[in-house]
């Protein structure tokens, strides 16, 4: 049985793998640039951010219904269950769907028909958190967020993805400002490829409870004071950052360092169909080429759940932390 965890930093359209890209491709009439499974798998090698997102948004014309979206988000929970995932903070990416015609209800009500069976199905918990993409105007973010309204009861929070650099948080002020109005709780990528300034901009101007990514703070020691001090999670990806070229190989990966600083650094799987691993591929890759202790890798199942937005149901917080403290390895 694998370690307990929480996974933090997930994008559903990341999920997609080429067997059911190839499956909902046929049940919707959609033709795919790739002659099978095993030549859509080959594209899945990038050389950076962009190009990853280019291969990324283009497969996404295959997702058109609620049951493609359930059986998207099915499709993760199952795998990252069997990965020890017990609570999964899913990201979403609603403008790239509404540019294609499909409408905000199809999206949350398709995911939610995953997510509300997902504890009877998987044992797992879930929040939904729907991201901006930041390439995009922060008008469109706006109304974005007004299109939401009618759900809210099923999403938790809102979050900022896609193409960091040029794309400051400071852009985004009045979107975040109104989500903070409305109750949701709020993230943001920063520090993945853009600077460190990013991150304190997302701390102060966007008001963020959580960094996704964050591993360039390291350039930065007040920042990391800070981030220590103030216990702000971090949702790093490693496997992603690799692929990214983010860092050139996993052994220089800044994860123990991050963790010797103090830092609540949780491991994630980002965009795992692209980025060759799930929850517990990360876990087990940075236990192999990280050299990462069996208390290194409980306080990272621990922080998970403490950065977890489980605020509301500190009960099952405390059972999931139990249930990390009794594993054994």
């Amino acid at each position: 049985m694998p370690l307990p965890k929480a996974e933090l930093h997930l994008h559903i359209e990341g999920t997609l793998e080429p067997e059911l890209a190839f499956a909902l491709a046929g049940r919707n009439g959609v033709q795919l640039p790739y002659a099978d499974e095993d030549a859509l798998r080959e594209a899945y090698r990038f050389e950076d951010l962009q190009s990853f997102l280019d291969l990324y948004y283009a497969l996404m014309a295959v997702l058109l219904t609620e049951q493609d979206f359930e059986d998207l988000a099915d499709a993760y929970l199952a795998r990252a269950a069997a990965q020890g995932v017990r609570h999964a903070e899913i990201f979403f990416d609603p403008q790239a769907h509404l540019a294609r015609g499909v409408s905000m209800g199809t999206v949350v009500e398709g995911l939610w028909r995953a997510l509300g069976n997902s504890e009877a199905r998987h044992g797992v918990s879930t929040r939904l958190i729907m991201c901006f993409l930041r390439d995009e105007s922060a008008e469109s973010a706006m109304a974005t967020l007004d299109a939401a309204k009618p759900y809210l009861d099923r999403i938790t929070g809102i979050g900022l993805d896609s193409a960091e650099v040029g794309h400051p948080p400071v852009k985004f002020r009045e979107v975040y400002e109104a989500a903070a109005a409305l109750g949701l709780r709020r993230v943001a990528h920063a520090g993945e490829e853009g600077p460190p300034e990013y991150i304190t901009e997302a701390l102060d101007v966007l008001g963020v409870e959580r960094v996704d990514h964050g591993l360039r703070c390291m350039e930065d020691p007040a920042l990391v004071e800070r981030l220590v001090r103030e216990r702000v999670p971090l949702t790093l990806c490693p496997l992603s950052n690799v692929r990214l070229r983010a860092v050139d190989v996993l052994a220089e990966h800044p994860l123990p360092a991050m963790l010797d600083a103090g830092l609540l650094c949780t491991v994630n799987s980002d965009d795992p169909a692209y980025f060759g691993g799930y929850a517990g591929d990360n876990f087990d890759a940075v236990r192999r080429d990280l050299h990462l202790s069996e208390d290194r890798l409980r306080e990272l199942a621990r922080n998970s759940f403490l950065a977890s937005f489980l605020d509301d149901d500190e009960e099952r917080r405390a059972r999931y932390l139990a249930e990390v403290e009794a594993y054994v390895f």
